[in-house]
C-alpha cells in the first residue's frame, strides 16, 4: 500500500528559539541545522531574518551550511522583511520565505489597525514580491483557528494566486480541540478548492497540551507539512514535538498510512544536542525522549520487561538511539534485583537472594533509586 508522504517543516531555530532566555548565535543555529539534516528535516526554519542583524546572520549561517533541506526565514507582510529573509536564505540549495498575517477580526483590529481588505492586499503583494526572489514561498495565516473560515479561504486564495506553494493555517494560541481543528482544515479547504493545489501545512501551539494531538488530527483530514519543533521548545507553553509526531506516526502506520523521512536513529541526538545549546532541560517523563520514557521500576513492569519487552513499549529505544532501563527502586521486583546482581558478577541463590533483597527493600524505602553499592559492601567492577 502507497503511503503519503508528509513534509517535516522544523522550526526551533526560529520558533523554538522564540521561548524565553534562548539566542543562538549563527556558529551554533549552523551546528543544529546540521543535526537537522542529519535527523532528515524537510524544511528548516532558521529565523526571523528581519528582526535583527544577528538572526540574520543565523539565518545565513545555517543556509550555507546544510545541503538537503529547504531552509526558510520568516517575515512580515513588509517589503523590508521579505527582502532580508530573500537574503538571508539565498546560499541555500533550497530557499523559502514564510510570510504571515493575522486573519482574526481580534487581532487585525486590536494588533494591526488593518481592514480584512487590507489584509488581503498586504498578503498578496508580499507573496507576488517574495515568488520573484526565492524557490518557494509559505504563507501563514495567524491565529486562523480564531478567524472567520470564510475570510481565511478569501486570503488562501489571495496568497496562492500571488504564488504561495505552501499554506499554514496555524492554530496560534493552542485554543483548538483535536476534532474542531479538523473539522476548521475541512472547512476551509472546502470554502477554497485551491488549497488542492498547493501543500497545506498545521502548525499547533501547546498552551491546552493538545499540540500534537491536533497536528495528528491535521494530518489525519490531509495536511502534508507538519511544523514542530525539537523537544517541544518554543512561546508560552511551546510547540508540537517533533518526535512525539514522529513517532505518533510511526507506530500507529496502521491507522495514518503516512510516512516522513525522518532518521529515528538520530531522534536522541538531536533532542541532547537541542537541550544542551538552548540551556532547557527535558522533564524526565517526557515521550519518547524523556529520561524515564524507557524506564521501568516497577516490578510487575519488570517482570514483564524481562520476559518479552514488548508487554510494557511499544517503541524499540534502539530505533531512537536509546536504551531499556530498569532502575532499582522501591517498587522493584525480586527477579530485576537478581539479574541486575548476576550482570555485576553477584550470583545468589535461595535464602542469600532473599536476604539480600530485603536490606534492598529497607533501603529503597527511604526513597530514590538504589544503588547495589547500598547492599553490598563489595561489587565487582
Amino acid at each position: 500500500m502507497s503511503r503519503r508522504k508528509i513534509r517535516v517543516f522544523d522550526t526551533t531555530l526560529r520558533d523554538g528559539e522564540q521561548a524565553p532566555g534562548i539566542a543562538l548565535q549563527p556558529h551554533e543555529k549552523a551546528e543544529v541545522g546540521l543535526q537537522l539534516e542529519r535527523l532528515g528535516v524537510d524544511v528548516i526554519e532558521a529565523g526571523f531574518a528581519g528582526a535583527s542583524p544577528g538572526d540574520f546572520e543565523g539565518v545565513r549561517a545555517v543556509a550555507t551550511a546544510v545541503e538537503a533541506p529547504t531552509v526558510a526565514s520568516l517575515a512580515r507582510t513588509r517589503r523590508e522583511d521579505v527582502d532580508a529573509a530573500a537574503e538571508a536564505v539565498s546560499g541555500a540549495r533550497r530557499s523559502r520565505v514564510h510570510i504571515f498575517i493575522a486573519t482574526s477580526a481580534l487581532h487585525m483590529e486590536k494588533k494591526l489597525g488593518l481592514e480584512p481588505q487590507q489584509v488581503l492586499e498586504q498578503s498578496r503583494d508580499a507573496v507576488a514580491h517574495a515568488a520573484s526572489l526565492v524557490d518557494e514561498v509559505e504563507f501563514s495565516c495567524e491565529d486562523a483557528t480564531r478567524s472567520d473560515p470564510a475570510f481565511v479561504a478569501r486570503a488562501c486564495r489571495a496568497a496562492i494566486r500571488a504564488g504561495a506553494t505552501t499554506i499554514n493555517l496555524p492554530d496560534t494560541v493552542g485554543y483548538m480541540l483535536p476534532f474542531e481543528y479538523a473539522s476548521f482544515l475541512a472547512d476551509v479547504r472546502r470554502r477554497c478548492p485551491e488549497l488542492r493545489e498547493v501543500t497545506l501545512s498545521v502548525h499547533c501551539h501547546n498552551d491546552l497540551g493538545l499540540a500534537v494531538a491536533n497536528t495528528l488530527a491535521g494530518v489525519q483530514v490531509g495536511a502534508e507539512q507538519i511544523e514542530c519543533t525539537v523537544n517541544g521548545i518554543g512561546e508560552r507553553a511551546g510547540n508540537a514535538a517533533l518526535e512525539e509526531i514522529v513517532m505518533a506516526l510511526n507506530v500507529r502506520s496502521d491507522y495514518f498510512a503516512v510516512e516522513t523521512g525522518i532518521v529515528t536513529d538520530e531522534i536522541t541526538r538531536t533532542s541532547e544536542l537541542v537541550s544542551r545549546m538552548t540551556g532547557y532541560l527535558v522533564q524526565p517523563n517526557k515521550a519518547v525522549v524523556g529520561a524515564n520514557a524507557f524506564a521501568h521500576e516497577a516490578g510487575i513492569h519488570q517482570d514483564g520487561m524481562l520476559k518479552d519487552e514488548r508487554t510494557y513499549q511499544i517503541m524499540d529505544p534502539r530505533r531512537l538511539g536509546a536504551r531499556t532501563t530498569l532502575p532499582l527502586g522501591k517498587h522493584s521486583g525480586r527477579h530485576a534485583f537478581a539479574r541486575a546482581c548476576a550482570e555485576h558478577g553477584i550470583e545468589l541463590v535461595g535464602e542469600q537472594l532473599n536476604a539480600a533483597f530485603r536490606r534492598f527493600k529497607e533501603r529503597a524505602d527511604a526513597g530514590g533509586v538504589v544503588a547495589l553499592e547500598d547492599v553490598f559492601e563489595e561489587v565487582p567492577a
